[in-house]
């Protein structure tokens, strides 16, 4: 079932956020301030490709001082506007019962989105 979900995912808008996370991503790693964001970023976009059958984990040391720092830096920078989209995108998706299973996807892609360091989709 999850084969299907992530196809369907994939043609109705899924695929493009992906690559618009990876493009930001490399953006971002054109700075060596921007590099650990970057990678963050392109660890966001490719969970975005397939975000049916995973679960959202906290990383080992994910709970580290500097993990709280860099959170902390994201959210103020990036991570409040791209939660904000997820949200607004899971509430338009749930007004239909066929939209229930993506938006429960764009609710794990907020988690992973709003807090990437120290969480992933696995």
């Amino acid at each position: 079932m999850s084969l299907i979900g992530n196809i369907l995912w994939l043609v109705f808008g899924g695929l493009i956020a992906g690559c618009l996370y990876i493009l930001s991503g490399l953006l971002l790693c054109l700075t060596i301030v921007g590099i650990p964001f970057g990678l963050q970023t392109i660890k966001i976009g490719w969970a975005t490709f397939a975000p049916f059958g995973k679960d959202v984990v906290t990383k080992p040391g994910g709970d580290s001082v500097l993990s709280l720092v860099f959170n902390i830096i994201w959210i103020l920078c990036f991570g409040w506007e791209i939660a904000i989209a997820h949200l607004t995108s899971a509430a338009l998706l749930a007004i239909t019962i066929i939209g229930l299973p993506f938006a429960k996807q764009h609710l794990k892609l907020l988690v992973v989105s709003f807090l990437p360091f120290g969480h992933e989709l696995k």
